[in-house]
């Protein structure tokens, strides 16, 4: 029953990666995708993206960190790997559920999903040149539009040789707009020998634990739920341990993560402008769930000065 924290692109940057794994509850995580092209990229790229290389590939919590790919030729897809391996990395998942037009305009992400053929020899191909000892998995989408070719684009993964694939139920076309299709899942499950993991909507212990029902899935990966409430995967794992299940109080803890996250960002980028809009990304999907985390949001919506939104996290205490 592993819980996995999902690669979000633009949001699960390894700042979060750090922060959220340092709370606690998850099995694994994914970085957000590293884009190939038709250039081989060098070990500084490879460490930009997932600077837990030089750690053995775990976060500061020492939580495994997969690394991502997301291209559309075998060949350089493959030709990456063995580099992204060669850096340092131990686990490369491959991205066919990128919803993002740049993505899929290159013939990236989602898209494929249309060419379970070609899905089928992108995973062959890197599977073939990955040294036995490396896992492949992959994370794919329901379809582009529909999902007519869902479990035909599952078994191609499959048959490709990836170990494991997780699968966010919902198509491109569909973006993130609820609900996710938890029953379109299971019959995937049913066909696949290699585990599925389900993702899509996991916002709460209940969510999760419908997911599994639904799906038939032991294993779950969260995405925004994660972010939004971020002891989510440590209330899981506190039910499933059979301990009594306790939300992280506001003014206590969680205000020491949104702290401790400020300042990991400015150790990440000392100017501070990456520091002030990744507090304010992150507050503006917090405030979904937690009206203390919108009062705070009000609080700094407007501060442009780093040092402006320090003072306030001082001192603020929710009403």
């Amino acid at each position: 029953m592993n819980l996995i924290l999902a690669p979000m692109q633009g949001l699960l940057d390894p700042v979060m990666r750090r922060l959220l794994t340092d709370i606690g509850g998850y099995s694994e995580c994914v970085t957000e995708f590293v884009r190939i092209t038709h250039t081989l990229h060098s070990r500084a790229t490879w460490r930009r993206h997932m600077p837990e290389i030089d750690h053995g590939c775990r976060t500061h919590a020492g939580t495994p960190c997969t690394l991502q790919l997301l291209g559309s030729d075998p060949d350089n897809m493959a030709a990456n790997a063995q580099a992204a391996v060669a850096a340092g990395a131990r686990k490369i998942d491959l991205n066919f559920g990128c919803p993002a037009p740049t993505v899929n305009k290159h013939q990236g992400g989602a898209i494929l999903l249309r060419e379970p053929e070609r899905i089928r020899q992108i995973v062959s191909t890197v599977r073939q040149r990955l040294p036995e000892n490396i896992p492949l998995t992959a994370k794919m989408r329901l379809g582009y539009e529909d999902g007519s070719r869902a479990l035909e684009c599952a078994q191609a993964i499959a048959q490709g040789g990836a170990s494991a694939l997780a699968v966010h139920a919902r198509t491109k076309i569909e973006g993130y707009r609820p609900p996710a299709h938890w029953e379109q899942i299971a019959p995937i499950r049913q066909a696949l020998s290699i585990p599925v993991i389900a993702n899509g909507d996991v916002f709460s212990l209940a969510d999760y634990l419908a997911i599994r029902q639904t799906s038939g899935c032991d294993d779950v990966m969260i995405g925004r739920g994660a972010v939004m409430r971020p002891d989510l995967a440590r209330q899981i794992k506190q039910h499933l341990r059979g301990e009594p299940v306790q939300a992280a109080a506001f003014n206590a803890e969680i205000m020491d993560w949104i702290r401790l996250f400020f300042d990991l960002c400015l150790a990440h980028e000392p100017q501070g402008k990456y520091a002030v809009a990744r507090l304010k990304q992150w507050l503006g999907m917090m405030k979904k769930a937690s009206p203390e985390a919108a009062q705070l949001f009000a609080a700094v919506r407007t501060l442009r000065e780093a040092s402006e939104i320090q003072c306030v996290l001082q001192d603020f205490q929710a009403a």
